[in-house]
């Protein structure tokens, strides 16, 4: 035992060794390197710098003489992007060899590392697993999803050669408007730092010299997705308490569970670019989260410090600014002009030669702990994981997980299999709606690109009730003519028991996908009123990246199945769940509203329940389409017997909660269980309610379980007026399902 002892504490000696090696090795390297060459290791371009035609190239085509250019005579650190779309495993492996090639030619023969945006999946390499976006992995409520998605998002990533992954988003979806809602894991805190540092550890654990894992990217620091109207890259502002209570503690718990890079908000809070808040990125995110990784630049957001946000007047001053700030990595990205203004900028001393340094330790660090000096160049090992069978098995799972039942009128779902099917709307032959964002390209919008595999709805539905009795009026691609064709869906509803349609948004990713309003397209609205009018029941499927208004509509839709961007195997969970081979048990990770003049989140203040008494909707503040949480089953769940180990939690003890569920159908099915508490009186103001905790549980028809929680103090807090996160004694209410129970914190 105590041989066994020993070896156990050598192996954490020698984990802390190594650690300490890649540091160590870090700062001697900085001690050899010239200004500029560490300058040069700051600067990130994308790759049209090196490529043949520069961005007019769209086939990964290297130039070998503006890839010295950049490698050799600027030294640049990194290099990130494609021009136009995804590239093979093989190409990748070829781009990526040429260019730690070039590397070697360098004086002190440093490697470049590459970074990629692997959102839902390895993007931007062809035949890639997708799986669904974040938004739809918290509408799963299953913590195993994201850790196995990110998985393979790493193997596959690492089998294109490329180490470092511009993911996960953490940003707070709590503005519905925001182009990168998709992106977000919905507007609830604790879904959002939960899955997120569940799938940073994913990327990670495995040791960054493993080819099954990839340096991640927690972004985008901070508050980025709290636009005041709701547009990529505009200003915010929030005061500290907020951003503290909402948007820090994704972060927080990032940092925590590993996260080696960090990517910073474009935007403004309260009129101070993040890009230059000296405390933010210095005071708040390394002292006091203890960040130790390297912070990297968004898209050419230091040159916009002078030429958006108006704070720098010259492009040299923006630079020091953004540097002195704490800035380690510039992502340009088309030029070097932050290479030739940051040299100018230490000459004159605006930047102190110990930023400089600190920057490239931390770059070179990462580096290390990457095994590119090791071995720079695409693993045999790690090509060997691309593309395995089993990955498709969990886009599917993961799918199924996600679709969110949202309305089911007298049981007209699951619809039995010789049911006589019309399948309309722009989405039916619609691939890009189905994946959204980051698909094979930026905006995920150009089927040309995807597997030949990938299936429609109007596909699956076919493969389910056969040819002979699904019919269509729509055409291939989400903006065909043919699909909002109203003469023509009421010509072929004439013969059919149903319609299904498949409505809601093509992908768009960031700035492209801003919009002025949440209000379904009038032309979709139109096909769904004319589907009505048929008398036939109609079933709603809605492929969106945000909630988009459908109040009008739904009173006369029979059924409503909530699809988000699943990701490849979207059609195929679709379908599945419409002919009931698969239980839907997805729950809304936002609250879906049911108007532009009032959007309320679930965790409301009480005054914004309360409404005055001459209202006509007193009472109804928290009045949405379907709350935040909700998704119907194909069978029944019963709560019973709440009970709490005690009545009262007292400093650091935990407090064990138990709930009996009951599956009171007759059908399995999977079920999540939420946990939520209610803070009766504080010094702040308390919400009405937050999620604290969530298990997904599956039952037999009949079956029983306990579902048992432990929660602590840390689970009840709230950040205080002083900005401190605090828990206040005082009368607690703690909700599962119907039932509620009370406990006191002394």
């Amino acid at each position: 035992m105590k041989k066994f002892t020993a070896i156990l504490m050598l192996m954490a000696v020698y984990q802390i060794a190594r650690a300490q090696t890649d540091e160590q090795k870090a700062a001697a390297l900085v001690k050899k390197m010239t200004l500029e060459e560490k300058v040069g290791q700051m600067t990130q371009v994308t790759i049209a710098v090196i490529a043949q035609g520069g961005w007019g190239d769209t086939e990964g085509n290297i130039d070998p003489v503006a890839l010295k250019n950049a490698v050799v005579n600027h030294g640049v650190g990194s290099i990130l992007n494609v021009n136009a779309h995804g590239f093979t495993v093989d190409k990748w492996n070829e781009i990526i060899t040429k260019i730690q090639d070039e590397a070697k030619n360098t004086r002190l023969k440093i490697p470049v590392v590459y970074g990629l945006d692997g959102m839902h999946g390895q993007t931007y390499t062809l035949n890639s697993t997708l799986f669904p976006q974040n938004l739809a992995m918290a509408a799963t409520r299953n913590i195993n999803l994201p850790i196995a998605a990110a998985k393979v998002t790493a193997k596959e990533q690492r089998a294109s050669g490329v180490r470092w992954n511009f993911a996960p988003v953490l940003d707070c979806g709590r503005q519905p408007l925001w182009s990168r809602f998709p992106e977000t894991y919905g507007e609830d805190v604790y879904i959002g730092k939960t899955m997120g540092a569940a799938a940073i550890k994913a990327y990670e654990e495995d040791g960054l010299k493993n080819p099954t894992a990839v340096a991640s990217c927690m972004k985008h620091y901070l508050g980025y997705s709290n636009s005041r109207n709701g547009k990529d890259r505009t200003p915010i502002y929030m005061p500290e308490i907020e951003m503290r209570e909402y948007y820090l503690p994704q972060f927080r718990e990032a940092v925590k569970a590993g996260s080696s890079t960090i990517m910073i908000n474009s935007g403004e809070i309260n009129g101070v670019p993040v890009h230059a808040d000296k405390y933010l990125l210095t005071d708040v995110l390394r002292t006091e989260l203890g960040f130790q990784g390297v912070i990297v630049t968004d898209w050419e957001d230091i040159i916009r410090l002078h030429t958006r946000h108006n704070v720098a007047a010259t492009p040299r001053q923006a630079v020091a600014m953004a540097i002195n700030a704490g800035i380690d990595m510039s992502m340009v990205p088309s030029d070097f002009s932050f290479y030739d203004l940051l040299l100018e900028a230490v000459k004159l001393k605006e930047v102190p030669m110990s930023r400089i340094d600190d920057a490239v330790k931390r770059i070179l660090t990462l580096k290390f702990k990457l095994g590119l000096f090791d071995n720079p160049y695409p693993e045999a090992a790690a090509k060997s994981n691309f593309g395995k069978s089993e990955y498709q098995t969990l886009a599917l799972d993961a799918a199924h997980e996600a679709m969110t039942l949202l309305k089911n009128k007298n049981n007209v779902l699951p619809l039995s299999k010789n049911t006589k099917v019309l399948v309309a709307g722009p989405s039916a032959q619609s691939i890009t709606a189905l994946n959204g964002c980051w698909s094979y390209t930026w905006q995920g919008n150009n089927e040309q690109w995807y597997p030949a595999d990938s299936k429609t709805i109007l596909q699956t539905i076919t493969d389910k009730a056969g040819a002979a009795n699904v019919v269509t009026t729509t055409g291939k691609g989400f903006n065909n003519p043919l699909n909002y064709n109203v003469t023509a869906l009421k010509r072929a509803a004439d013969n059919v028991d149903v319609i299904v349609m498949c409505i809601g948004e093509d992908a768009y990713a960031e700035s492209p996908g801003n919009t002025r309003d949440l209000a379904l397209a009038e032309d979709q609205q139109e096909l769904v009123k004319a589907a009505e009018m048929t008398g036939k029941p109609v079933i709603l499927v809605l492929t969106e990246g945000r909630p988009r208004f459908i109040t009008n509509i739904e009173p006369a839709a029979s059924g409503i199945l909530m699809t988000y961007w699943s990701g490849k195997k979207t059609a195929e969970a679709v379908a599945d769940v419409l002919f009931g081979d698969y239980n839907p048990n997805g729950r809304l990770p936002f609250s879906y509203p049911k108007s532009m003049g009032e959007i309320v989140l679930y965790d409301r203040k009480p005054t914004e329940e309360v409404r005055e008494v001459f209202n006509d909707n007193a009472g109804k503040g928290y009045d949405p389409l379907f709350e935040f949480g909700y998704g119907l089953s194909y069978t029944s769940f019963e709560y019973s017997n709440l009970q709490l180990s005690s009545n009262t939690l007292s400093g650091d003890a935990k407090l064990t909660v138990s709930v009996t569920v009951k599956n009171t159908g007759s059908r399995a099915g999977k079920h999540s269980v939420e946990l939520y508490t209610r803070d009766m009186y504080a010094s702040i103001t308390p919400s009405m309610k937050r999620l604290r905790a969530f298990q997904k549980i599956e039952l037999d028809a009949g079956e029983s379980k306990v579902v048992t929680f432990t929660i602590d103090k840390n689970d009840l807090a709230f950040v205080n007026r002083q900005l401190k996160t605090v828990t206040e004694p005082g009368d607690f209410e703690l909700m599962i399902g119907d039932k509620k129970a009370t406990f006191i914190y002394q």
